[in-house]
């Protein structure tokens, strides 16, 4: 299956990755930014020497109205929609529990979690056979910190990102009748540059020897991993959470 995939947060890392990865695949691209229209721009144009055509939605997931919106420019821009990557994420500078105040919690969940689910929502509402609909694939980014907990670090980010998982397993079951496969994808430290928000060094030895492989992930490892849940190839593959995290 290659039809159309809308791809949150698409102007750099993962989500930029996985937007050349699909349209390799054979999909039309609809890339997501909430700032650097710029960069997005750059990507679509990638997207297009593939071959394929690109669509740059901007909008802030966060902003029930603004995804609707953005739905909407992907219905009328390149047409019915059958797969979605929820990549779309925040973290919050290190800290330590006691430092942390609510709005820094409400901002992290508003956009990892509630982001999550606005544009699951509309997505189903589009692919769902009980809508008319013809199936499709959403994929949903999390974290293998939703394991760990980071402790110290952002348990704020780790928390959003157990919620993730919970949202796609329940999904999962709850959409697949309707021909909508979910399933989620937990990076480990991978080489991208919402590190540089958190203020972890990651190019560090010793992030790396903290890792089996030896070495960070790269954006397009995770990005293979992606296009591939949202492959015919992958259509016996439903609430799975596919840790691709060098073996942490």
């Amino acid at each position: 299956m290659a039809g159309i995939v809308l791809i949150t947060g698409a102007s750099r890392g993962i989500g930029a990755a996985t937007a050349r990865r699909c349209a390799q695949a054979g999909w039309d691209v609809a890339l997501n930014c909430v700032r650097d229209l710029g960069a997005a721009e750059q990507v679509a144009e990638q997207v297009r020497a593939l071959g394929r055509r690109a669509l740059v939605v901007p909008a802030d997931v966060a902003d029930e109205s603004q995804v609707q919106q953005m739905f909407e420019q992907v219905d009328a821009g390149l047409g019915c929609l059958t797969g979605l990557v929820n990549n779309a994420g925040i973290v919050a500078p290190m800290a330590r529990l006691e430092a942390m105040d609510a709005a820094r919690w409400r901002r992290v969940f508003d956009v990892n979690v509630v982001g999550t689910l606005l544009c699951c929502q509309q997505a189903a509402r589009r692919m769902s056979t009980r809508h008319g609909g013809t199936g499709g694939a959403i994929v949903n980014l999390s974290s293998r910190a939703a394991e760990f907990g980071s402790a110290g670090i952002y348990v704020d980010y780790a928390a959003s990102k157990g919620a993730v998982d919970t949202l796609t397993k329940g999904l999962a079951r709850e959409l697949i009748a309707e021909g909508i496969r979910v399933n989620g994808v937990r990076p480990g430290i991978v080489e991208t540059d919402i590190h540089a928000t958190s203020g972890i060094a990651v190019g560090t030895p010793e992030i790396a020897a903290g890792i089996p492989i030896g070495r960070l992930g790269r954006a397009e490892e995770i990005a293979e991993a992606i296009a591939w849940l949202l492959s015919d190839a992958a259509s016996y593959t439903v609430g799975a959470l596919f840790d691709v995290a060098g073996g942490r």
